[in-house]
């Protein structure tokens, strides 16, 4: 029993690996798409709150673009520190900038959501780019994505950015999240066919032709969703519509998160909703991909203190080792992770199942936050 069941994490592991190869091919980058035909009105969308570091850099990074039609919109989203006094004083200086003072949080609504709805209400463009405000955006950022959507004939593309990593929790946790996109999200496959789970959304970069994303219902349509850029991302493949996944990380960077406690707080947000709350899913697979990446970790280690183990099961194990570190090493090459990363892929995965576990107790027990917010109440699925 002992070696199927080796024999199947090995299958498992290769599997996961041919799909992250596949993906690296079908992954284009956002640089790689020539100047577009045609240049539609862009409105470029930033909420804001409590980012008083972080919007004053965002904002002159997309008020610096080398396009010909943008207006960059910002809402101040209730902040308690000084957000609003950066914004204004840049406004001040830029007529292309727009600020808004958010209005207070109706009931039933997530924070994010209404933000990004009033951004939207607000804008006049023909395209609706939502980003974040840790975000700075290399001067041709909007003429690459022009040029993505309309080659594409996309109705969402959305873009992975460079991520930062400073801190050791920011260095351990946040490659999980690249890593996972494209060792289980097949593009050739999630392209072609309409099930909306095959898809995959960043919240740092959204663009949307505006029609679809009044087709879809906009972020009133996901108002009570905790992570509502998947949300978005799987109601455009439910509708029909043509979304596109690029990497952006030579024109897009972004540090989501500066401390342990911001890690943690930013991912038990996000890890149970992405699975739609349901339990019995959401466990199978965190303790799966615990048992895949790190039991045979354990019988290698349980080898080496003098436990019986035949050639051929020690084989397997060394196998689905070897597979790991190159899944691992193949994404952080990809996505520009240091590389001394690979190594630690055990602790990588015993930190995040961690986290994914914390998130769905504080989903199911109401207590998940952020930016000093208790998020809404979400419906579990327990089957």
């Amino acid at each position: 029993m002992l070696v199927q069941h080796q024999i199947g994490l090995v299958v498992f592991l290769a599997v996961l690996l041919l799909i992250a190869l596949s993906n690296l091919r079908a992954m284009r980058r956002l640089d790689e798409y020539a100047c577009p035909p045609l240049f539609p009105r862009f409105s470029t969308l930033v909420p804001a709150r409590n980012e008083e570091a972080n919007i004053g850099p965002c904002v002159l990074s997309l008020l610096a673009q080398q396009y010909p039609d943008f207006q960059v919109i910002v809402l101040d989203d209730e902040s308690s520190d000084e957000t609003w006094q950066v914004l204004v004083t840049l406004a001040a200086e830029d007529s292309r900038l727009r600020v808004l003072r958010g209005k207070p949080l109706p009931d039933g609504w997530v924070g994010k959501s209404w933000a990004c709805h009033q951004l939207a209400q607000a804008a006049d463009g023909e395209l609706l780019l939502f980003t974040d405000a840790d975000t700075r955006h290399h001067p041709q950022t909007l003429l690459n994505a022009a040029a993505a959507l309309i080659a594409e004939e996309a109705d969402l593309v959305t873009a992975l950015p460079k991520q930062d990593v400073i801190s050791w929790a920011e260095r351990l946790v946040i490659p999980v999240l690249p890593w996972s996109i494209l060792s289980f999200l097949p593009l050739g496959l999630a392209y072609r066919l309409r099930t909306r789970f095959l898809s995959a959304a960043i919240g740092q970069f959204m663009i949307f032709r505006r029609d679809a994303y009044e087709q879809i219902g906009g972020h009133a349509a996901v108002r009570q969703h905790a992570v509502d850029d998947v949300a978005l991302g799987r109601r455009i493949k439910a509708h029909g519509l043509r979304w596109r996944l690029v990497y952006g990380g030579s024109r897009i960077r972004c540090r989501m998160y500066e401390s342990l406690r911001q890690v943690y707080e930013g991912l038990t947000k996000n890890l149970f909703g992405i699975f739609e709350n349901n339990v019995p899913v959401f466990l199978f697979i965190w303790l799966w991909l615990a048992v895949v990446f790190l039991e045979p970790l354990v019988v290698l280690a349980m080898a080496a203190t003098g436990a019986t183990m035949s050639d051929f099961s020690l084989g397997l194990a060394a196998a689905a080792v070897d597979l790991s570190l190159f899944l691992w090493g193949v994404s952080t090459w990809r996505f520009g992770f240091p590389l001394y990363l690979v190594f630690l892929y055990p602790l990588t995965i015993f930190l995040v199942v961690t986290i994914a576990l914390s998130s769905m107790v504080l989903t199911i027990s109401g207590r998940s936050t952020w930016k000093g917010r208790r998020l809404i109440k979400q419906k579990i699925r327990w089957w």
